[in-house]
Parts: C-alpha cells; sequence; structure tokens
C-alpha cells in the first residue's frame, strides 16, 4: 500500500513543486484581461470561480478515462505506476496548463489555431483533420459505451438504439446551450462522484490489507506485450492526453485571471494523475495479479472490471457508484468532445457561412453531431482502436506548440521540449507496431520509431540556435512567429 501512498504524494508535489515552476517559467499577468471578460457572449465565453472551473475541466478531461485507461493498463503490472507519476508531472500537467495558459493569451483559441500560430499552417490543416477527427470518435465512444451498457442493465427493456437518441439529444441540447446553464451547474456535482468513486476505493484498498506487486520496470502483461510503446498509448488520461488540449480551451474561456490557471489547468491533470494511481492499483491488486485481471477484462471489459472492484470493495453503495460512473462520466466526455469539436469547426469554416446567431450554432452543430451519432450504431471496438494513436499524435504536437512558443519568447523550452521527443518517440514506434496501423515486427519498429525523434529532434536544436544567433545579433529583437514556424 506504500507504493500508492507514495505515489499520490509525488503528484501532490509536483502540483506544488513543479507546478510553481512552470508558472513562473510561463511568467503570469492578472493585469491582463482574460478572454471571460475581453469576448464576454453569454454562451462560451463566461467568468466562471477557479473551483467550478477547476471540477469542470477535471470532468471535460477525464470522465471515465483515467478509469477505463488505468485498469487497461494495470495489466503491464506496476511500471504502470511509474508512467502514470512521471508521464502526468513532467508531460501531461505541462501539456494541460500550456493548451490552457495559450488559448488564454490568445483569446480563448482553439488547439489547431494555437499550432497554425506557431508551427505553421501545414501543420494546421493536418491537425484540424486530426482533432476534429478525434473529437468526433470520442464522442462516439462515449455514446455508445453507455448506451450499451444502459440496455445491459435494464435487460433490454431500454433498447440500444433508444439510449442512444436520448443520450445524443441530451448531447446536442448542452452543446448549444451556455456552458453556465448546464456543464457549469452540474458538472461540478458529477466531478465530485469522480473523486468520490476513486476516494471510496482508495479506502477500500487500504482497509482491505492489499498488497501491490514489487516495483519494476518489466512487462507483467499475461501476453508479454512490451511496455514501450503501448502502455504510453493506453494510459493517455492520467498521464499525457492529447484530448485535453482540446477542452481546455473550453475552461480557458472562463478562467478570470491568469494566476488561476496552475489550479484549474495543472491541478486538474493531478488530480486526475492520483485517480489514475487509485484505478491502475485496484485493477492489479483485486483480481490476484495481471493474469486475474485480463480474464475479468476479457469477460466483462473495463466496465465490468469497475463494476467488480466497486462492490467488491463497498457493497451495494459501490454498485451504485459503478453505475453512475460507467453510465453518467463517459456521457460528460462526449457531450464537451463535441461542443469543442463544435468550436474547431466554427474557427475553421466559420467565416464562410452565411448564417450567424443561433442559425449558424444549430449548423455548426449538426456538421459535427451527425457523423459522431452514426459511428455510435457501429462495433464499439472499432471506435477504441484508433482512439489511442490520434490521441497521442495530438499530445504530441501540442507539446511541440509549447516549446514553439516558449524559444520565440526566449524562455526555458526544455520543459516542454523533452517531453515533446519523448511523445514523438511513442506515437512513431505505435504507428510502426500496432497491428491496427501498420504491425510491423517489434525490433524494426523500435529502429524506424526513431526516424521521426531525429528529425523532429534536427528541427528543435535548428531553432535553438536560430534563436541564439538572433538574440546576440539583435538581442532586442526575438524569432518572429513567422521565422520559427519555417524552423518546426
Amino acid at each position: 500500500m506504500w507504493t500508492l501512498t507514495f505515489s499520490v504524494l509525488l503528484l501532490i508535489l509536483g502540483y506544488m513543486v513543479y507546478g510553481k515552476i512552470i508558472e513562473k517559467i510561463f511568467v503570469i499577468d492578472d493585469t491582463n484581461e482574460t478572454p471571460a471578460y475581453k469576448s464576454a457572449d453569454g454562451v462560451d465565453y463566461i467568468p466562471m470561480h477557479p473551483i467550478k472551473g477547476w471540477l469542470v475541466q477535471l470532468l471535460n478531461i477525464a470522465g471515465l478515462g483515467p478509469v477505463f485507461g488505468a485498469v487497461a493498463g494495470a495489466l503491464y503490472g506496476p511500471v504502470a505506476l511509474i508512467w502514470i507519476v512521471v508521464g502526468c508531472i513532467f508531460a501531461g500537467a505541462v501539456h494541460d496548463y500550456f493548451s490552457g495558459m495559450l488559448s488564454i493569451r490568445h483569446n480563448g483559441s482553439q488547439f489547431p489555431a494555437l499550432v497554425e500560430r506557431y508551427l505553421g499552417k501545414g501543420v494546421k490543416v493536418f491537425i484540424y483533420v486530426v482533432s476534429l477527427t478525434l473529437m468526433i470518435l470520442v464522442a462516439a465512444a462515449f455514446t455508445a459505451g453507455p448506451a450499451e451498457l444502459i440496455s445491459l442493465k435494464t435487460g433490454g427493456a431500454i433498447p440500444f438504439f433508444v439510449a442512444l437518441v436520448v443520450i445524443f439529444a441530451y448531447f446536442l441540447t448542452a452543446t448549444i446551450l451556455p456552458i453556465n446553464k448546464i456543464i457549469g451547474r452540474i458538472y461540478p456535482i458529477f466531478g465530485a462522484v469522480l473523486i468520490i468513486m476513486a476516494a471510496a476505493v482508495f479506502g477500500g484498498l487500504l482497509f482491505s490489507g492489499a498488497q501491490v506487486p514489487n516495483l519494476t520496470f518489466e512487462t507483467a502483461h499475461p501476453e508479454s506485450l512490451p511496455v514501450w510503446p503501448l502502455l504510453m498509448v493506453t494510459i493517455s488520461c492520467g498521464a499525457i492526453s492529447g484530448f485535453h488540449s482540446t477542452q481546455s480551451p473550453i475552461i480557458a474561456r472562463t478562467v478570470r485571471k491568469e494566476s488561476e490557471g496552475r489550479k484549474v489547468f495543472f491541478g486538474a491533470m493531478i488530480a486526475e494523475g492520483i485517480i489514475a494511481l487509485i484505478w491502475a492499483t485496484a485493477g492489479m491488486t483485486f483480481f490476484g495479479g495481471t493474469e486475474g485481471l485480463g480474464a475479468a477484462l476479457a469477460n466483462g471489459g473495463p466496465a465490468g472490471v469497475i463494476d467488480s472492484i466497486s462492490i467488491g470493495y463497498l457493497g451495494t453503495s459501490g454498485a451504485i457508484l459503478a453505475f453512475l460512473g460507467a453510465v453518467i462520466l463517459p456521457i460528460t466526455t462526449g457531450d464537451t468532445a463535441l461542443r469543442s469539436s463544435r468550436m474547431m469547426l466554427t474557427e475553421a469554416i466559420g467565416q464562410f457561412v452565411k448564417f450567424e446567431g443561433k442559425m449558424k450554432l444549430f449548423l455548426m452543430t449538426a456538421l459535427v453531431a451527425v457523423p459522431a451519432f452514426m459511428l455510435a450504431t457501429i462495433d464499439y471496438s472499432f471506435l477504441w482502436r484508433y482512439l489511442g494513436f490520434t490521441n497521442q499524435t495530438v499530445a504530441a504536437t501540442m507539446l511541440w506548440v509549447a516549446t514553439a512558443y516558449l524559444i520565440k519568447e526566449g524562455k526555458f523550452h526544455f520543459i516542454a521540449g523533452i517531453p515533446a521527443l519523448f511523445m514523438t518517440g511513442v506515437v512513431g514506434t505505435y504507428f510502426f507496431y500496432a497491428p491496427e496501423t501498420l504491425g510491423m515486427n517489434y525490433e524494426i519498429s523500435l529502429i524506424l520509431g526513431l526516424i521521426p525523434v531525429i528529425a523532429t529532434g534536427g528541427l528543435y536544436v535548428r531553432a535553438i540556435y536560430r534563436q541564439k544567433f538572433k538574440n546576440t545579433a539583435q538581442p532586442t529583437t526575438p524569432l518572429t512567429a513567422q521565422q520559427l514556424r519555417e524552423e518546426l
């Protein structure tokens, strides 16, 4: 049990110490007017209290991500805990902080707009496609899952398609209404449910005397699957997830002052990491090891595993929490995914749409809602098969955006650059190795996975020295955004 407790303490220290360091490097300025006031529109740009903003951000980025992903990642054994702690502090929290704060600095801009500003139009077009695909896949997957569970739990009394329609009707309502009408009012409550679930399971682990296997860097996967890069893709929420960069701008438009950013963005990611630690530990201990966990996942999937753990540790109250979590929390992630995809599409093509006001809002929502609904009706496993790779590609790109920003501003860029290189290696190797992509030999994939790392690393070093030369020649003239885009 000391392993879990020590890991949780490390994450808390990460927020208190490393979070402060990141904040000082970024340099906050509370005299800057935030988008919540500068562009107040009564729909998306609305000031929100930081505690409420933190809870909404936590629910937006989490849902059941740090639960389902954590129990699946627990198949690799205690090494999963190391990845969650290190990944969350030095990659995920940095990723989320910069995606939120740069959005604030640029009037609530969505992720693709930040990519254009710091990496160029070519990368922006690619990221628009990837990000919108990711959002639609998330909305579809987080609709299909709860609809299937509702149908199962009611013995078919509520058919899958009926549940799907009801959930999507709610999605459309939450996507169109002002953020403070539904999301701002009830999501803090659902965020509390997520925290209560994790705290209750932590208590169950504590009082059951559960023994977590000894820490190791080796894989304990029943099928002996390699840790690199599969663990880093399996456990994304809880460590680092590109999905978060699409959600942070939603709350960036509600932050009242820049000093609240560390609490809302960095803090929500640390909280998600703690939740992931608890569920990963529960997964690898409750079933007597990874063999038992693997069998449980094969029989009941992640929802069945969560149900068994909750009932086993908490009894009837655990069953209620498990049902609420498995149904409500994915839905709250799906609707914010749809909301952010609507925002992205509006930024991308909004100027070409003749309609204005509510008609434009309805049209943009329909353009992302229809394909999400259609995807939700197909094989659920197909949706998840491509989420991981797409998600971590977006994460690596956001870290490169943060790196480019720090180079441009002449700040300590390694806090984002090193994690960016790491995640580039993850997605590169995964692309060559994973069965849903190229499915190549593992050893060959390790070698080929170095290609994007070397390529981006070379551009990174060149940009650093280009900036250094500019600063030496003209100390008062930093590298322009256009010049930086040419380098990166």
